[in-house]
């Protein structure tokens, strides 16, 4: 009978260990909603809606008229610099080329003689200098219908992708008339409007950042490229700024909707914001979940607060940086190094407020 309980024993520990091994060998990934570190303070930092342009956005034409022989590239393509996108019918531009080549010839041959007479006291100084006037101005001509025949062709100025095109092979098109348009894949810019207040502030400005809800915890750094010095009819100002994007971080493309993020200069200890909800209370103190976007995993950390904003969220004095994610709804039900998913939020518009 003993061995039989022991046994029995045996069978149990062997089927509870094995169905802790299943549990764990199916690991589940929990969708949960995060939110981004946010600056606090009146005068530190500010944030504003922006959207992602293409720093290279044209219309390109022929600077020349004529029927179209030819469009090279549809919308949508990529082409590179150098391509050819679309050309004219050169045959009128050649026959003029060959005609005016003709006369150039024998006018350089004739001033050259006329040139070599002089030299030798042969003819007078009015002949020469007709000679030698004739010369340039034919040489001009020549120039110009060479220009001509190389302009039937439109070249693509940088690498980039075709928006769009205007015409179709067999139209006529006249000299500057957009062909098609283009935009830069090298340069991507960001244009934000900031009140009187922020402008007035500008030289206190320390840097700039933004963030897409496209990809939760990612924050590229930008570039001041230019500022209005006249507010527009809104009475704001515009700011060109330069995006950079981090290796390994995926691009932002034209037509994207950011966050963007000034920091202003301070010395004194910063401050953030975090949901309220984000925060789970232990013996120690306060602590949040910290979403990693390299690997999907959480981690908890301890950190320090120092009451509630108007908004309801949590001040942080300690702990967090700007720009981290954090799990703001159902945290107290993760673990350490738990694989996540931040559930997809619609983009939020914070216009000119003072984080």
């Amino acid at each position: 009978m003993k061995q039989i309980l022991t046994a029995v024993s045996l069978l149990l520990v062997l089927a509870i260990y094995s169905c802790g091994s299943n549990k764990k060998e199916k690991e589940i990934v929990v969708n949960v909603k995060t939110d981004t570190v946010e600056v606090y303070g009146n005068s530190k930092s500010a944030a504003f809606p922006g959207r992602i342009k293409a720093g290279d956005d044209i219309n390109l034409s022929f600077r020349i008229a004529g029927p179209i022989a030819s469009i090279h590239a549809s919308p949508g393509n990529f082409v590179k610099k150098g391509d050819v996108l679309a050309q004219i019918d050169p045959r009128d531009y050649r026959t003029q080329l060959a005609a005016t080549e003709a006369q150039y010839r024998q006018i350089k041959n004739e001033a050259e003689r006329i040139i070599t007479l002089y030299e030798k006291k042969g003819v007078s100084e009015n002949d020469y200098y007709k000679a030698v006037y004739g010369l340039k101005q034919i040489t001009a001509k020549y120039d110009a219908h060479k220009n001509a025949l190389a302009d039937t062709k439109l070249i693509a100025p940088f690498d980039g992708y075709v928006q769009k095109t205007y015409y179709s092979a067999k139209e006529t098109v006249n000299a500057g008339m957009p062909v098609l348009s283009m935009i830069g894949t090298s340069v991507m810019e960001v244009e934000i409007n900031i009140p009187s207040n922020v402008y007035a502030k500008k030289d206190q400005i320390e840097s700039f950042i933004c963030t897409s809800d496209i990809y939760p915890g990612k924050v590229y750094p930008l570039e001041m490229a230019g500022m209005n010095r006249k507010a527009n009819l809104n009475e704001l100002y515009t700011v060109y700024l330069n995006l950079i994007t981090p290796e390994g971080y995926p691009p932002l493309t034209p037509g994207m909707n950011v966050k963007v993020g000034v920091q202003y200069k301070n010395t004194s200890q910063e401050r953030y914001l975090v949901p309220i909800n984000a925060l789970i209370s232990g013996k120690t103190g306060s602590s949040v979940w910290v979403y990693n976007a390299n690997n999907s995993t959480i981690s908890n950390r301890e950190i320090t607060t120092d009451g509630i904003n108007n908004r309801g969220y949590a001040i942080v004095v300690e702990g967090l940086q700007r720009g981290e994610v954090v799990v703001s709804a159902g945290a107290s039900s993760l673990k350490e190094g738990q694989k996540v998913k931040p559930i997809q939020q619609q983009s939020k518009t914070n216009t000119g407020s003072i984080l």
